[in-house]
């Protein structure tokens, strides 16, 4: 929903409310990037009196430039002036803000737009959306019960993380990929994890069937090595953090750096925005897929939303399913391999469970 469309007649924010999460992990999530063990995450309410939104950003130390330190003190700055404004003026300071300050940009945008009713957070029907499951495992005598208790679990396509050491990662990619045996598509991520002459080597290394695509081995701003891998790689090659808006999904498209691009709302800069990049994917010839593995079932449920009218792709929103804590009441349900959606709009929050997750909190409200 554009600026334009948040209803102007007596629209004003009247409360702001920000809260810092820390929500312990089931079990350690293993990244080149490191080791996560709970999520740190910024919960925004927003109010016009009568009307409630809410939006989310979990902050991932290595993925961007953004921490759980700088996005609390930009919600801080952003919030404070807010309340007491129009509506339309409020959204428009957080979108102002997207451009060095994403996630949490993106965290008031949501919640504005949820605020606003969204169309595309009502659910009409019920719905299913395909997840992926991470294997987490490093050695075969664990990944390998690990692979066969998703399959039973209805999983069809299985993401395996690399990016840690090449020729450790050559070597666990095959055993996996002979031990699945067709039985699942798998999906490899590197997370900025190698160089160029190190992706090179990895992906000329890969044998290609039973892998739909390599995901963003080097740095985000390493364009030319996304190009020379996209060249070479027998796998095709996909992008998520080099991509941030229109802008780089077109400098991919034009430089041929990619057959997949990932888009996570909680970047995006909305809702709105997060759609249209979906579109465009499509419109220059590549092929889009929508999900964020760090994430609370927020913003997980939000891109379930969209996967629903945008997405034929195995969805990758299930970070929600990572935490010990959930932050619905009715956990969002996953039966089968798929995340079912009920006909309605989000489902209640936990308020008890928030509170006990709670690091820090600040309200604002119009004088």
């Amino acid at each position: 929903m554009s600026v334009d469309a948040i209803p102007m007649a007596g629209s004003v924010c009247e409360r702001i409310e920000l809260r810092m999460l820390r929500s312990p992990l089931r079990v350690p999530y293993k990244l080149s990037l490191g080791t996560i063990d709970a999520f740190d995450s910024l919960l925004v309410t927003v109010s016009d009196g009568t009307r409630t939104g809410v939006g989310e950003a979990t902050f991932l130390p290595g993925y961007s430039e953004e921490t759980a330190a700088t996005g609390w003190a930009r919600a801080l700055k952003l919030a404070t002036p807010m309340p007491g404004r129009p509506l339309h003026d409020a959204v428009t300071a957080a979108e102002f803000a997207h451009g060095d300050a994403a996630f949490t940009a993106t965290a008031f945008t949501t919640a504005f737009e949820m605020l606003a009713g969204h169309p595309i957070l009502t659910i009409e029907k019920d719905e299913v959306v395909p997840l992926l499951a991470i294997v987490n495992s490093i050695a075969p005598a664990a990944f390998e019960p690990e692979i066969e208790s998703h399959l039973a679990a209805g999983y069809r396509t299985l993401k395996v993380k690399v990016g840690f050491d090449v020729e450790a990662d050559i070597e666990r990619v095959r055993r996996i990929r002979h031990f699945v045996a067709g039985r699942a598509t798998l999906r490899l991520d590197g997370n900025q994890g190698f160089d160029r002459d190190q992706a090179l080597h990895f992906a000329r290394a890969l044998e290609p069937e039973g892998i739909e695509l390599f995901e963003q081995p080097c740095a985000a701003g390493d364009w030319a090595a996304a190009a020379a891998l996209a060249e070479v790689s027998p796998v095709p090659m996909m992008l998520d953090e080099s991509i941030y808006g229109i802008a780089e999904i077109e400098r991919a498209a034009a430089l041929g750096a990619a057959r997949y691009i990932k888009l996570k709302l909680m970047k995006a800069g909305g809702l709105d925005a997060l759609v249209s990049g979906l579109r465009r994917i499509r419109a220059l010839g590549m092929i889009p897929i929508l999900g964020n593995g760090v994430a609370t079932d927020i913003g997980c449920w939000m891109e379930a939303c969209v996967a629903t009218r945008e997405i034929d792709t195995a969805g990758e929103m299930n970070g929600f399913l990572k935490p010990r804590t959930g932050l619905f009441c009715d956990p969002l349900r996953v039966e089968g391999g798929v995340m079912r959606l009920a006909p309605g709009g989000m489902p209640a929050l936990d308020t008890a469970a928030i509170e006990s997750l709670t690091v820090d909190r600040r309200e604002f409200l119009a004088s």
